[in-house]
């Protein structure tokens, strides 16, 4: 899920008309102690004083009177902890997306998928050429997929946040799930830490919903046998393996015997390492999301022992199978991982409801993320 910069060119020259509209509109949500042309860059208005309407109830209320002189208000904090009103020189209005392109991504990777697991999954050189035989990971993983991106999808359109349909991404074959996952695009900033955390949480929790009973059920319907000296051994998270103890009553993988993923169970495992990925706090990332709208601009601090454990990962990785399943997303975190999306109105807290999901959301993260995800046998 990415969200765009509220910060774009802005004009030369500040209209003092328009800079006493917006103050005279906004006199009974908010006191203005001083006002500042050019700040903080030009063409940007900066009134400091202090709201006498929550800002959790007023700022629509606020954003129409700034919208109207063509500004879009952000609420921050100061060091001293004034209050400040910055006007950016900006109305968001993004353009109408073209659903078509959605569609025909959906319908690709919906055949992606089937390949994929047509071939993985063939008993004969006959059957990988039938790719209907896939259906149960496609069907699987494609719920799991969209149920999480379309969480997030309807919780923007709830908080009146501009947002694209999902965008599933296709990779048959070279990805052993047929598919690079899915995202959304959010076309404008998010109102506050509130509705910014609802969009976060609401995709894994989404997913999980169709996760879990598909695992449950796909280890259900699989077999355990002797373990191959060759292949692929998928890793255990705290719940995956609490999972595979109440269905087969002992701890899998053992020294000789694993269990043998059928396609409903394999999709149920990707769905919580995919999950598992999305919920880590960091940029702009799901969990990244929560976090901030938790503690704030100190989630930022958190990029590096992230990067760090991650780090660590790779290097036992290496070591015990020359595998560096972590060091794609350490690149990919460099990049995506240390920007977090910051809301309209940086002030307004969470709720106690909110925090107390988000602290049970973490310690979801931590019972279904998967330390080492592959291991290569032989």
């Amino acid at each position: 899920m990415q969200q765009p910069s509220p910060y774009t060119a802005p004009p030369p020259v500040v209209s003092l008309e328009k800079v006493e509209n917006m103050r005279r509109g906004m006199a009974h949500l908010f006191v203005v102690g001083d006002t500042t042309l050019d700040e903080p860059h030009k063409g940007f208005v900066r009134y400091r004083g202090r709201f006498q309407v929550d800002p959790a109830v007023c700022f629509d209320e606020l954003r129409a009177v700034f919208e109207a002189q063509g500004f879009t208000p952000t609420v921050r904090e100061e060091e001293n902890g004034r209050i400040a009103i910055i006007a950016i020189p900006h109305v968001f209005n993004p353009p109408d997306s073209k659903w078509q392109i959605n569609l025909a991504l959906f319908l690709i990777t919906v055949l992606s998928t089937l390949l994929t697991a047509s071939v993985f999954y063939a008993e004969t050189p006959e059957q990988m050429y039938e790719i209907w035989r896939g259906w149960p990971f496609s069907l699987s993983i494609m719920l799991i997929l969209g149920a999480h991106e379309l969480g997030h999808y309807f919780a923007a359109r709830y908080h009146k946040v501009a947002v694209t349909l999902p965008y599933f991404i296709p990779l048959p074959l070279i990805s052993p799930i047929g598919t690079m996952g899915a995202v959304i695009r959010i076309k404008a900033p998010i109102k506050n830490k509130r509705a910014l955390f609802d969009i976060g949480v609401a995709g894994p929790l989404a997913g999980l919903v169709f996760a879990i009973p598909i695992l449950l059920y796909g280890l259900a319907t699989s077999e355990i046998g002797p373990i191959s000296p060759e292949g692929l051994l998928e890793g255990n998270s705290i719940l995956y393996y609490l999972a595979k103890f109440v269905t087969f009553g002992q701890f899998l993988p053992s020294e000789t015997t694993d269990v043998y993923l059928n396609q409903f169970a394999w999709a149920g495992w990707v769905g919580l390492l995919v999950t598992a990925l999305n919920l880590m706090p960091v940029g702009q990332l799901d969990g990244g999301h929560i976090v901030y709208s938790l503690i704030g601009s100190g989630a930022k601090r958190l990029f590096v022992p992230v990067v760090a454990v991650l780090g660590a990962l790779t290097a036992v990785s290496f070591f015990v199978d020359s595998t560096f399943t972590w060091g794609i997303w350490i690149v990919l975190l460099f990049f995506f991982g240390r920007a977090h999306a910051e809301p309209l109105d940086d002030v307004t807290p969470l709720d106690p409801p909110r925090r107390w999901l988000g602290i049970v959301t973490l310690i979801i993260f931590v019972l279904i993320f998967v330390p080492i995800p592959f291991k290569v046998l032989g």
